[in-house]
């Protein structure tokens, strides 16, 4: 098998399994887990699983790590402790074929912020495109009601799912600009030891607020789902991807989300489909269609 089929079949898999994320998520909300604490309780189970198999390599690369630290801590930032967590905050709000079309996005900002970055160079097709998915995100967000998009009155879901459009776009970015030496599970490990730490203010607010966890055959099944799949097996699956094929690349297979999460969502949770969304999802593709475009040199 050539490395781009198995980074192309690594992604895949990656996506199938976020994609049952948020129905987990969506569950969580259902059964009363909090949102915010569902996420605490996940990293730290995945930092308690990966030590065993990372401490060798992480002492092994201390000093590398150290010349590191600052990137490191920040894509564990924005991922584990912002992109989770906003995730299944937004679920409380919006139903999950919103959340994931908004997130369809991610391509067209991806491309514009490894420009920036000069990790890729880009063209007026991308920056074509990324106006073009940037419409569509509105039309999603906004119902494709005007009245809406005067008044700003929108799903606050959905607007917490720009705060995941930017961090994973950003995130993919910084995985290819700086491409570490150790073990995708180090860096896993490494990200969550950071992310944790911005965690904890998040599980002691939502205790504060009274919304406590019921641990219960519910609570356990979710947060096996979300600690198996969409954490240990995808991230390792996402970043090797992105290790092989880079971030522009990579970050269309986003693409799977919206569709294998709609149609779960479809399936379990009845979530109908309305015009708006298919109108918003023309845009948004069209976009990632200019934005992978190429000139003729």
């Amino acid at each position: 098998m050539s490395k781009n089929y198995l980074a192309y079949s690594l992604l895949v898999f990656a996506a199938f399994c976020w994609s049952g994320n948020f129905i987990l998520g969506k569950f969580a909300y259902l059964f009363e887990v909090p949102p915010l604490t569902l996420n605490f309780f996940r990293w730290v189970s995945v930092w308690l699983i990966l030590i065993p198999f990372t401490y060798k390599d992480i002492y092994k690369n201390f000093n590398y790590i150290k010349k590191n630290w600052i990137v490191i801590s920040f894509m564990g930032i924005i991922t584990i402790s912002t992109f989770n967590s906003v995730v299944y905050l937004a679920l409380t709000y919006t139903q999950v074929i919103n959340a994931v079309l908004v997130l369809a996005a991610i391509p067209a900002v991806t491309i514009i912020i490894s420009s920036l970055m000069k990790v890729d160079k880009t063209n007026i097709f991308q920056l074509v495109g990324l106006f073009l998915s940037i419409i569509g995100i509105g039309v999603i967000i906004s119902n494709a009601d005007l009245n809406k998009i005067f008044s700003l009155n929108f799903n606050k879901g959905d607007l917490w799912m720009l705060v995941c459009v930017l961090s994973w776009s950003l995130y993919s970015t910084l995985l290819k600009k700086h491409n570490f030496k150790f073990s995708q599970f180090t860096l896993i490990q490494l990200m969550v030891s950071v992310g944790i730490i911005f965690l904890i203010p998040q599980f002691f607010y939502e205790k504060s607020i009274g919304l406590e966890i019921n641990f219960n055959k519910a609570f356990f099944v979710i947060l096996f789902y979300v600690v198996i799949f969409p954490a240990l097996a995808a991230y390792y699956c996402w970043q090797k991807g992105v290790e092989i094929v880079g971030p522009n690349r990579a970050t269309m297979f986003i693409q799977l989300m919206p569709l294998l999460s709609a149609l779960l969502a479809i399936i379990i949770f009845q979530e109908k489909l309305e015009l708006y969304h298919f109108l918003g999802a023309s845009f948004i593709l069209s976009g990632i269609y200019l934005s992978n475009r190429r000139i003729n040199a």
